[in-house]
């Protein structure tokens, strides 16, 4: 009827205002069936994996949300509409109800995922703080794990941090932490360090030895230091040698960035630069093709944000990367 197509072009051009409308990831359908969905957009609202004072990461996913409609909707370099190529749902959030109890939380997280990994949908995901990743590759990599087919995955681990302190028995109490998860998840069988990246490192060095942990588990590491040393393009080759085409999960701390781009994250590094937009672009588009299957964004601090959201928009727009990938490797049949 024209009523109803009146209605229809009318939405069209709103669904781009922020401010408009039910928010979920990207404008997507929202629907908590993961079979009905190739791409899972999941937020996961958890901050108790980093027990610093910086609390408010469980406000990131409605963070990302809210502003998400203003994100791209084509990629241009890859020639692609990922929300026509695939299906791509929002799940919603994972329900926390002991959020202040981490391990249950991660608990909870790791049940969420397994029933997204059974039906054999890819989750892209919102923290939270880094100990999402933790529960996500608990469910969807390693023995059992269906996107794997049982293998471990590998890592490409974006962050100014290695979170794999292993020489600290829990972090202010939390034991599965955001300073822990790149550890256990490699002694526990779902990681596989000797084929990963961690890459952008530049924390708040307190030990000498603080690389340590990282290297004795087989990570690659590449700090900021020896990105510019090397350059992007060694980077990149360093990254799809170590990968391969084994299957990959990319998870994107946003304190990578430096903070005059970021600025809204939970743990701020500004002694050193950060890297910029169209670095960290240019190495999560040169795994075009790899068997990702899926990722995450997280350490968003919207409390600390500036009032223009632009940690958010940020956080978009590497989530938009990440979804990207998945839907072009989906487009092509693999």
């Amino acid at each position: 009827m024209s009523e109803d197509r009146d209605l229809l072009a009318q939405k069209v051009m709103v669904e781009g205002l922020y401010w408009w409308g039910v928010p979920t990831l990207f404008r997507c359908p929202y629907n908590e069936d993961p079979a009905a969905c190739d791409v899972a957009l999941v937020g996961v609202p958890h901050s108790t994996g980093n027990g610093t004072t910086e609390r408010d990461q469980h406000l990131g996913p409605r963070a990302v949300r809210d502003v998400s409609a203003l994100g791209r909707r084509v990629h241009m370099k890859y020639g692609l509409d990922p929300w026509t190529a695939c299906r791509i749902h929002d799940l919603g959030d994972v329900p926390l109800p002991e959020g202040n109890d981490n391990e249950k939380s991660v608990a909870r997280m790791v049940a969420f995922y397994r029933r997204i990994d059974a039906a054999g949908a890819r989750p892209v995901s919102v923290g939270g703080d880094h100990s999402i990743t933790g529960g996500v590759l608990q469910a969807i990599a390693g023995p059992g794990a269906g996107l794997t087919g049982g293998e471990k995955a590998v890592l490409l681990h974006f962050d100014a941090h290695t979170d794999s302190y292993h020489n600290l028995d829990h972090f202010l109490g939390a034991v599965k932490s955001a300073a822990h998860w790149a550890s256990y998840l490699v002694r526990d069988g779902h990681v596989d360090a000797t084929r990963s990246v961690q890459i952008g490192i530049r924390g708040n060095v307190r030990t000498l030895d603080w690389l340590e942990p990282s290297h004795e588990l087989g990570y690659e590491v590449i700090t900021m230091e020896r990105y510019h040393e090397l350059g992007p393009a060694c980077c990149k080759e360093i990254i799809d040698r170590r990968t391969g085409d084994a299957p990959l999960y990319v998870t994107f701390d946003l304190d990578c960035l430096d903070p005059t781009v970021a600025p809204g994250v939970a743990n701020l590094e500004a002694g050193v630069e950060g890297f910029r937009m169209n670095q960290v672009t240019e190495l999560l588009q040169s795994l075009r093709g790899k068997n990702v299957i899926g990722g995450d964004v997280v350490c968003l601090m919207p409390t600390k944000d500036q009032p223009n959201k632009i940690t958010a928009h940020v956080a978009t727009a590497v989530l938009f990367e990440i979804v990207s990938l998945i839907a072009d490797r989906v487009r092509s049949g693999a």
